[in-house]
């Protein structure tokens, strides 16, 4: 690792309840010994349950706070996460061009756990056309990755296809998150796995699955890892296990807390 410290950078929502977001994303620069720096493209009105409305910011505003970023010294990672509007797509496409912003790592959110939709189409549009031949890495879940294809995704097969087609369309990796097949898996699964196309070559990479409530921000996380890990000169799929490894963990403790939680309320009713 470099001894000073890389600045990771992300261009993302404000989730105020932590769990998602910039903020995912900073606690996670930090754990990964990178120094965290952000611009807010949207504030979210949101809680632990569902997202309850959007005010996004201009392409002029977000475009102010990057620039004088850049004047501290060069930015050594790139995370983008939820760019709600086509205008915003097209301004960092823009800023990448213009500067010396690495590639980033390109979390696609498209739509909360809960279901509220965060980019508008004409926004997905312009994601393709102009802002994914500027990635690094995307890093789609299995509607993401749907969405971007027009595949219907039921297994590996499937994700093989899916990373194939949005690597034609300009990018040169893909991670296709598969954690979203293990959970509508009928029989409990295993193993969930994540498969990387890294310009033809394709590595599945298979973790625990871990029973558990479900966690918000863990694509948040595993970009933001990636993300801290390539600034580190990290190959690309030892930051992608890196990543991988540290939701795998941080889903774990969730899993413990609860079962924590409800001996607690089991031994209250007694």
């Amino acid at each position: 690792m470099h001894a000073k410290q890389p600045i990771a950078l992300t261009i993302a929502g404000l989730d105020p309840s932590g769990g998602a977001g910039i903020i995912a994303d900073v606690r996670t620069f930090v754990h990964f010994g990178a120094r965290p720096a952000a611009a807010i493209t949207s504030l979210t009105f949101q809680n632990s349950q569902r997202v309850f409305g959007a005010i996004h910011e201009s392409a002029e505003s977000l475009r102010a706070q990057v620039l004088p970023l850049l004047e501290e010294g060069r930015i050594g990672a790139l995370k983008i996460g939820m760019l709600p509007t086509a205008d915003l797509v097209m301004e960092v496409a823009r800023l990448l061009a213009e500067t010396d912003l690495p590639a980033p790592v390109i979390d696609p959110v498209l739509q909360s756990t809960s279901g509220y939709e965060l980019m508008e189409k004409e926004a997905v549009d312009a994601l393709v056309t102009d802002l994914m031949p500027w990635a690094r890495l995307l890093t789609p879940n299995i509607y993401e990755a749907e969405v971007l294809t027009d595949l219907e995704i039921a297994d590996e097969a499937g994700m093989r296809e899916a990373a194939a087609m949005i690597r034609a369309l300009g990018v040169p990796a893909v991670l296709v998150k598969g954690g979203h097949l293990s959970q509508q898996s009928e029989e409990r699964p295993e193993h969930a796995i994540d498969l990387l196309d890294n310009e033809g070559q394709v590595t599945v990479i298979s973790g625990e699955w871990i029973q558990s409530p479900p966690v918000r921000g863990t694509g948040c996380m595993l970009s933001s890892a990636i993300a801290a890990c390539l600034a580190q000169g990290i190959s690309l799929e030892e930051s992608v296990r890196a990543g991988k490894d540290f939701v795998t963990e941080t889903i774990r403790n969730a899993a413990r807390a609860a079962s924590v939680s409800a001996d607690a309320h089991s031994a209250a009713g007694n």
